[in-house]
Protein backbone atom coordinates (compact mmCIF):
# COMPACT_ATOMS: atom_id res chain seq x y z
CA UNK A 1 0.00 0.00 0.00
CA UNK A 2 3.24 2.31 0.73
CA UNK A 3 4.48 1.60 -2.48
CA UNK A 4 1.29 2.61 -4.33
CA UNK A 5 0.64 6.04 -2.44
CA UNK A 6 4.57 7.10 -3.35
CA UNK A 7 4.21 5.94 -6.95
CA UNK A 8 0.82 8.02 -7.20
CA UNK A 9 2.12 10.84 -5.36
CA UNK A 10 5.35 10.76 -7.77
CA UNK A 11 2.82 10.41 -10.64
CA UNK A 12 1.54 13.27 -9.58
CA UNK A 13 3.73 15.33 -8.98
CA UNK A 14 5.58 14.81 -12.68
CA UNK A 15 2.33 15.64 -13.95
CA UNK A 16 2.08 19.12 -12.26
CA UNK A 17 5.59 19.86 -13.10
CA UNK A 18 6.00 18.33 -16.51
CA UNK A 19 5.15 21.18 -19.48
CA UNK A 20 3.14 18.62 -21.90
CA UNK A 21 0.12 18.66 -19.79
CA UNK A 22 -3.38 19.45 -21.97
CA UNK A 23 -4.11 23.30 -22.43
CA UNK A 24 -7.39 22.32 -20.55
CA UNK A 25 -5.01 21.35 -17.47
CA UNK A 26 -2.90 24.18 -17.39
CA UNK A 27 -3.54 27.11 -15.21
CA UNK A 28 -2.80 30.56 -16.07
CA UNK A 29 -0.99 32.53 -13.17
CA UNK A 30 0.75 35.38 -16.01
CA UNK A 31 -0.76 38.47 -15.14
CA UNK A 32 -1.73 39.07 -18.56
CA UNK A 33 -0.15 41.63 -20.98
CA UNK A 34 2.50 44.22 -19.55
CA UNK A 35 3.88 47.32 -21.23
CA UNK A 36 7.25 47.75 -21.92
CA UNK A 37 7.71 50.72 -24.17
CA UNK A 38 4.93 53.29 -24.68
CA UNK A 39 3.56 55.50 -27.22
CA UNK A 40 3.17 59.29 -26.58
CA UNK A 41 0.87 60.62 -29.27
CA UNK A 42 -3.05 60.37 -29.16
CA UNK A 43 -4.96 58.87 -31.32
CA UNK A 44 -8.61 60.05 -32.88
CA UNK A 45 -10.98 58.42 -29.99
CA UNK A 46 -13.40 57.48 -32.77
CA UNK A 47 -10.50 54.72 -33.87
CA UNK A 48 -10.63 53.45 -30.15
CA UNK A 49 -12.75 50.05 -29.22
CA UNK A 50 -11.28 49.19 -25.82
CA UNK A 51 -8.66 50.82 -23.14
CA UNK A 52 -8.01 48.69 -20.24
CA UNK A 53 -5.23 49.47 -17.57
CA UNK A 54 -2.49 46.84 -16.65
CA UNK A 55 -1.97 44.45 -14.22
CA UNK A 56 -0.96 45.22 -10.78
CA UNK A 57 1.80 42.92 -11.16
CA UNK A 58 3.09 44.73 -14.35
CA UNK A 59 6.53 46.62 -13.65
CA UNK A 60 5.11 49.61 -14.98
CA UNK A 61 1.32 51.20 -14.57
CA UNK A 62 0.07 51.43 -18.14
CA UNK A 63 -3.14 51.32 -20.35
CA UNK A 64 -3.71 48.77 -23.49
CA UNK A 65 -5.54 51.13 -26.02
CA UNK A 66 -7.42 48.21 -28.38
CA UNK A 67 -8.08 50.23 -31.57
CA UNK A 68 -11.05 49.08 -33.67
CA UNK A 69 -9.07 47.58 -35.78
CA UNK A 70 -7.51 45.33 -33.26
CA UNK A 71 -3.72 46.68 -32.88
CA UNK A 72 -3.22 47.17 -28.91
CA UNK A 73 -0.96 50.35 -27.98
CA UNK A 74 0.60 51.08 -24.65
CA UNK A 75 0.24 54.16 -22.91
CA UNK A 76 1.98 55.20 -20.14
CA UNK A 77 0.12 55.34 -16.50
CA UNK A 78 0.56 58.73 -16.19
CA UNK A 79 -0.14 59.85 -20.29
CA UNK A 80 -2.93 61.96 -19.59
CA UNK A 81 -4.80 61.57 -22.78
CA UNK A 82 -5.38 57.87 -21.58
CA UNK A 83 -5.91 58.50 -18.11
CA UNK A 84 -8.82 60.50 -19.75
CA UNK A 85 -10.09 58.56 -21.97
CA UNK A 86 -10.01 55.60 -19.52
CA UNK A 87 -11.93 57.44 -16.60
CA UNK A 88 -14.05 58.31 -19.77
CA UNK A 89 -14.78 55.12 -21.40
CA UNK A 90 -15.06 53.17 -17.86
CA UNK A 91 -17.26 56.12 -15.66
CA UNK A 92 -14.71 56.21 -13.28
CA UNK A 93 -14.85 59.94 -12.88
CA UNK A 94 -17.31 61.34 -10.45
CA UNK A 95 -18.79 58.15 -9.41
CA UNK A 96 -19.36 57.57 -5.73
Amino acid sequence: MKTLCITMGLLLLIACCCGATPTALQINMAPGNCCFGFYNRSIHVKRVSNIIKTHSSCLKEAFIVQTIRGKEICYSGSFQWALDLYNQLHNTEGSG
